[in-house]
């Protein structure tokens, strides 16, 4: 079997590479090539991983390429992790909309629409190399924003699955609050990617998240930065992203206050060169404990097991919570919306557990990103400032037509290296 993570030169990439080798009889394979441009960072990196599966006595090899295609001879998966432009326009995309009063993150608003154009055409690209080499590969998605581009993977008929930390992270979470392990907890998380609340917790098919949130909301409240009083009002658990909406304006003073070299990117490049000059020494074959502070936690983890099932080497019946077309599972969202949910995952795909459903309170938020994640889309694909301005004015954090003009020109204004149609 062969892996191939394009964006490979990640520093995050040896968190994966260590949950392959600890995990390797599930997901067994003979070849795991690392994909990026950046050679330097890609030796690196490619050394140490290598080191790591050493280290667990993994007989499978790694191989690195700064070229695609000889990476796809004869792939099963493909794993994206792509950030198109770098901590750089990362950086960008969590300062400009400060300047317009909105939220700056790198995922939702105009950030995370910055992120969109910048990242879907790349993607697209890589997916039709990936069907010409090797098309019975899955193609599995942790680029964000992971909604948007799945589902433009999905509208072009690739095989193709989205997967986000947030969900593994909360069933960790909460089963270490319980005293259970991981797998004898099964969340109800329902939503969109970044826009998702766990409704319950179970354990051996009883609810156990009023006892949860009786006992450690504000325990949980420290993690996701919301106040405990409102997740024991409405009885859920929202994700941290639902932050940037519940507590729009909090945030937005907050990341004024810290200034630009208090932003997340600005921090991220600090940890990366740490981390590669660490990666550089030729005896680690340990991760090191900075790598925590990169970000993605529980990533490899949910990684192994989706593709595992995908490729039919450790399917198992417990139900995975991942990015799929819609279907009918939300009915009042179109069928090729991209929504996060627990699935069913086996060999021939994924398939939408039933979903209770959604109260009012959440679907109208729910499909208000949904309309503003097809707009957004569009403008990815076809391109021009009109498009962009669309779909800004449909974001819940814009919403306002003058606002949504001046953040139209400040994101082309700092994407055009980018946008060829800019």
């Amino acid at each position: 079997m062969k892996l191939a993570v394009v964006g490979g030169g990640s520093t995050y990439t040896p968190e994966l590479v260590d949950g392959l080798g600890r995990l390797q009889d599930v997901l067994p394979f003979d070849e795991l090539v690392l994909v990026d441009p950046a050679e330097d960072r890609l030796e690196l990196v490619g050394g140490f991983g290598q080191r790591i599966l050493d280290r667990l006595g993994h007989p499978g090899t790694l191989t690195t390429s700064a070229e695609l295609e000889p990476a796809l001879d004869g792939v099963d998966a493909v794993l994206l992790q792509l950030r198109i432009g770098g901590q750089a326009a990362r950086h960008q995309d969590e300062t400009w909309p400060l300047e317009c009063g909105c939220v700056g993150q790198e995922t939702t608003g105009a950030g995370g629409l910055a992120k969109a154009l910048r990242t879907v055409p790349v993607v697209l690209d890589i997916a039709e190399r990936v069907r010409k080499a090797a098309p019975d590969a899955w193609i599995i998605d942790f680029t964000n924003p992971v909604g948007i581009v799945t589902r433009g993977l999905l509208n072009e008929g690739h095989r193709a699955v989205g997967l986000c930390n947030v969900a593994i992270g909360f069933q960790r979470k909460l089963a270490s609050i319980l005293g259970v392990e991981p797998q004898q907890l099964e969340l109800d998380h329902v939503g969109l990617n970044h826009l998702t609340w766990e409704r319950a917790a179970r354990v051996d098919g009883t609810d156990r998240l009023p006892q949860i949130l009786a006992g450690h909301a504000a325990e949980l409240a420290e993690d996701i930065k919301l106040p405990a009083g409102l997740m024991t009002s409405l009885g859920v658990i929202p994700s941290y992203y639902l932050r940037y909406f519940y507590a729009h304006d909090e945030v937005v003073r907050e990341l004024v206050e810290a200034g630009a070299a208090g932003s997340r990117a600005t921090a991220v490049t600090a940890v990366e060169t740490e981390l590669l000059a660490l990666y550089a020494d030729p005896t680690l074959d340990t991760k090191p404990d900075l790598l925590a502070q990169r970000g993605g936690a529980y990533y490899s983890e949910a990684a192994v097991q989706l593709a595992a099932s995908l490729l039919g080497t450790g399917a198992t019946p417990a139900p995975q919570v991942v990015n799929l077309r819609n279907n009918g599972t939300l009915p009042f969202l179109p069928d090729d919306a991209v929504i996060e949910v627990p699935a069913h995952v086996d060999h021939t795909g994924v398939r939408a557990v039933d979903v209770a459903p959604l109260e009012p309170l959440y679907a109208g938020l729910v499909s208000a990103v949904t309309s503003y994640e097809h707009l957004a889309l569009d403008a990815a694909l076809r391109g021009g400032r009109q498009r962009v301005f669309e779909a800004l004015l449909a974001h819940p954090l814009v919403g306002q037509a003058e606002l949504a003009d001046g953040l139209t020109d400040r994101l082309i204004a700092h994407n055009r290296e980018h946008l060829p149609w800019a």
